[in-house]
This record gives structure tokens, C-alpha cells and sequence, in this order.
């Protein structure tokens, strides 16, 4: 498949701090790609690398074929970054007008406004809509250039569930149509329900690169679910209880949520520990399983 962006051993430094460490990373044209990690991992970094906004300490950045910096390769994406400012006094439909005025080929207003459930807001003011919807505008307008790549930064972040399904269904269209998306998102379930590939980052390197099940299952961590007054004592510095191959514990009342890599001893110490306990469930990890486990290897690492 043809690699439309690419880093090599790229490392980008502010000062002291390294946020990005010898990362490389390809993104091949038709994928939908979902990058994850903890606040301050390199995601929105590397987003400013592929965009030409960062320049890399050291390593190298393709972008189409090209150098992010050059204006006319750029011209072959579309982005959204975290945060967005639109002119407020401007009307919805004539912010289409005014960046659709920069590409040739630029999507009909009408069709992307309908794409992304907006065509009831084109005669509104920026100034008058609530930050979701303009946060539905900044999303829509990445996609005005029919761009080949596109570059969505934490896209549904103060959006409702409804306004949210909503813009995925604006970006699953825009994918079925053969284009190409690299995602970050807080939201777990969007990367759940979006990407095909997932690449989780912390520390500013890559720690995992692979399918959304492959990552799930590439940790082997599994859900352990029950009711109970107490656990057995929490035992060495993490503060968990004492059981086997526990990575996080949680709790909802009197229900425990409990992360492990080994769910089959956990029950049996559970059983001799003689906590008294009922409503046992085990289910395979989720995503988000997965993802706190590999940051939490890493974190333990450094």
C-alpha cells in the first residue's frame, strides 16, 4: 500500500523535555488510524510534525511524497487540530466559501454540511453557535479540500453522544470512499468504533502498532467483575490487594472491577483468601484494558 506520511527515528525536544523519541511511523492510504495515549505521550506532537506546524529535532517527515513544510504538498490534506478559533462574525456557509476559495477542487458546501449534519446551520453566525457545533464546523471544514489525508486531533472533544455518532458517520463516509484518517481521541469507544489499526504512544514512543483486537489481545489482561464488602489487603507500594497479576482495581459500590493478567489464579487466591464474595463475571479486555495496561508497563519501565 502506498505510504502517504512517515516518520523516521523522528525526535522532537522543547528545551529539556523530549516529546517525541525516535518515532517511526508509516500511514498507508486507506487506512483509518487511531493514535492513543496519555495526556503529554506525543500525540498532538506528531500530528504537528505530519502537518508541517513542528519541525523534527532530528529524523525525517514525509508527507505525500513530500516535505510537510512545502505549502503546495499540504494542500493534499485536511486537519483539525485540538483547538480551532473561527472568525465569529462570519457566517457558517460563508467559512465554507472562504476555505474552499484555497482548493481547486474543493467539496460542493451543501454536500459537506450535509455530511456532517450541519445544512440547518449555514446561515448561522460562528459567534452564535455552542462549542459543539462549532467544533462540528472546525471537524467539517478539514474535509472542504477533498483531501487524500486527513489530520483529526481529539475531533470529538464537548460534543454530545448524538453530535459525536454523528461526525463519525462524516468521517466513515469520507474512509468508505477510499480516503485516508489519522485520529486521536480521549473517547475509546471512538477508536473502537472508527479505526482499523491502532497505534498507542507513550513517553514519546511507540508501544504498540497493530488491529484493535490484536492490541487487546496482545496484553492478555482480562475483566474480573464481583460483589463484595472488601478485598484482601493491599500488599507492596502500589496499593492494590493482594491478588495475582492484578494491574488496576476499581470500585462502584459494592461491585469490584478488577484488571488481570491472569483472571484464572486471581479467583483461586480470591477463594482461599476467604473474602466472601458473589455475582462473579470474567470478559475479555476492552480497548481501554488493553491501553492502561501497556501505558502502565511503560510507566513502570522508565
Amino acid at each position: 500500500m502506498t505510504v502517504l506520511a512517515r516518520t523516521v527515528e523522528a525526535t522532537r525536544r522543547y528545551g529539556a523535555v523530549v516529546a517525541l523519541d525516535r518515532v517511526s511511523l508509516d500511514i498507508r492510504a486507506g487506512e483509518l488510524v487511531g493514535l492513543l495515549g496519555p495526556n503529554g505521550a506525543g500525540k498532538s506532537t506528531l500530528i504537528n510534525l505530519f502537518v508541517g506546524l513542528r519541525r523534527p529535532s532530528s529524523g525525517t517527515v514525509e508527507l505525500l511524497g513530500g516535505s510537510p513544510a512545502d505549502p503546495v504538498v499540504r494542500r493534499g490534506i485536511g486537519v483539525t487540530p485540538q483547538e480551532t478559533g473561527l472568525p465569529e462574525v462570519l457566517r457558517v456557509g460563508e467559512i465554507v466559501d472562504l476555505v474552499s476559495a484555497h482548493f481547486p477542487g474543493a467539496t460542493g458546501k451543501a454536500e459537506l454540511l450535509d455530511r456532517f449534519g450541519l445544512g440547518d446551520l449555514v446561515k448561522r453566525q460562528i459567534g452564535g453557535l455552542s462549542g459543539g457545533q462549532k467544533r462540528r464546523v472546525a471537524v467539517a471544514l478539514a474535509f472542504v479540500g477533498n483531501p487524500r489525508l486527513v489530520f483529526l486531533d481529539e475531533p470529538t472533544t464537548g460534543l454530545d453522544v448524538e453530535a459525536r455518532r454523528s461526525l463519525w458517520d462524516g468521517v466513515k463516509a469520507y474512509h468508505e470512499s477510499g480516503g485516508t484518517v489519522l485520529l486521536t481521541s480521549h473517547y475509546l469507544e471512538e477508536i473502537e468504533a472508527l479505526a482499523e489499526r491502532v497505534v498507542v504512544v507513550g513517553q514519546g514512543r511507540v508501544l504498540a502498532d497493530d488491529t484493535v483486537r490484536a492490541v487487546r489481545d496482545m496484553v492478555g489482561v482480562r475483566r474480573v467483575s464481583l460483589v463484595a464488602d472488601r478485598l484482601p489487603e493491599p500488599a507492596g507500594p502500589a496499593g492494590l490487594p493482594a491478588l495475582p497479576g492484578l494491574i488496576s482495581c476499581e470500585r462502584e459500590g459494592d461491585r469490584f472491577h478488577l484488571l488481570t493478567s491472569d483472571s484464572d489464579e486471581l479467583v483461586v487466591e480470591l477463594v482461599r483468601s476467604g473474602v466472601p464474595f458473589s455475582g462473579l463475571e470474567i470478559r475479555p479486555s476492552s480497548l481501554e484494558d488493553a491501553f492502561l495496561t501497556i501505558t502502565a508497563k511503560e510507566s513502570v519501565h522508565v
